[in-house]
């Protein structure tokens, strides 16, 4: 694990394919590295950290409640990727609906579930609105469990087995290190979806910034279950960040969305996922130059932090734009 952010990184790259994450390999660069003109996509990312770190200092933000990872779309049949503890396992709030958004076009594809109204509103709901309450009702729907009262121990076996079911999909697509096997609530969980969560919560919804990016790059790149869903799934994820919200905690105006101010004809998709403990985003971004790519940030006990990832979006826009006059 990186014990100073500041004084050194470390670099994942991976060689992505539509089945998620691929080979990869680790180097180390000191702080001196990270004052040397931007030549790499890594290095894009080591400078938003670091920038991050010591702009949000006074915050008292460490390493440790920040992950980045980025995947530059300029050449989609090439796409580079580089991250900052990017395969660190964290609580992703409502950025899990992502994957329950695309386990359920799988199932629809599949003709493993009925293409009802209901569960079309129930997926509009929970990507656009971020509603609990819909992603619980999708939940139930792909795994075919419910919640309710206690289950006894061979019972709450075979309840916990069909609950995995979306975990057992993205297995087989070559995703690691997540957990996406929980509802979402408002408030907490009671009966058997507090027991599916463990003693200590050690089965509590995980994932990392790498896979969260990977499965993004999936739906934008229209390989995401099937192209015509892909396009489907796109639409549910479009954000208006222009003007200004009342609410703080919008999709569009409260996460990535505030690095865009001021940048004609910017584009937008995303999922936001917010706690009183975190605040994460993962998002697409299409510049009018041209300037394509996917930032996922998430960070933990900065949940009232709301600059932290509008800034670091701010310093992959910069850098991106510059890398490409440079071509």
């Amino acid at each position: 694990m990186i014990r100073n952010a500041i004084t050194a990184l470390t670099i994942s790259w991976f060689c992505l394919s539509v089945n998620g994450p691929g080979c990869g390999s680790q180097i180390r660069f000191g702080a001196d590295r990270a004052q040397r003109p931007i030549r790499s996509l890594q290095d894009v990312v080591n400078e938003a950290a670091r920038k991050a770190l010591e702009e949000f200092a006074d915050k008292h933000l460490e390493d440790k409640q920040l992950s980045i990872t980025l995947i530059d779309l300029r050449d989609q049949q090439r796409p580079a990727k580089a991250s900052f503890r990017g395969n660190e396992k964290i609580y992703p709030a409502s950025v899990v609906k992502l994957f329950y958004l695309v386990a359920a076009e799988r199932w629809l594809e599949d003709r493993r579930v009925e293409d009802t109204e209901e569960l079309r509103r129930a997926l509009k709901d929970m990507i656009v609105d971020s509603s609990n309450e819909a992603t619980q009702y999708i939940v139930d729907v792909l795994t075919h469990t419910t919640g309710g009262y206690e289950l006894g121990p061979k019972e709450m076996e075979a309840w916990q087995y069909q609950r995995n079911a979306i975990n057992r999909y993205f297995t087989s697509l070559g995703y690691t290190n997540i957990n996406v096997n929980q509802k979402t609530f408002c408030e907490d969980a009671y009966g058997r979806e507090r027991v599916s969560r463990g003693p200590n919560g050690e089965n509590r919804n995980k994932l990392t910034t790498d896979a969260t990016a990977q499965l993004l790059l999936e739906i934008v790149t229209g390989k995401a279950v099937t192209a015509v869903r892909s396009r489907q799934m796109m639409q549910l994820l479009k954000r208006d960040f222009h003007g200004t919200s009342k609410d703080g905690d919008d999709q569009g105006h409260g996460f990535t969305g505030l690095a865009l101010n001021g940048i004609e004809e910017a584009r937008l998709w995303s999922k936001a996922g917010w706690t009183s403990t975190t605040r994460h985003d993962a998002s697409y971004i299409e510049l009018p130059d041209g300037v394509k790519f996917v930032l996922v940030t998430f960070t933990t006990d900065h949940a009232n932090d709301r600059e932290i990832i509008p800034a670091i979006a701010r310093v992959v826009i910069n850098r991106l734009r510059e890398m490409k006059s440079q071509m």
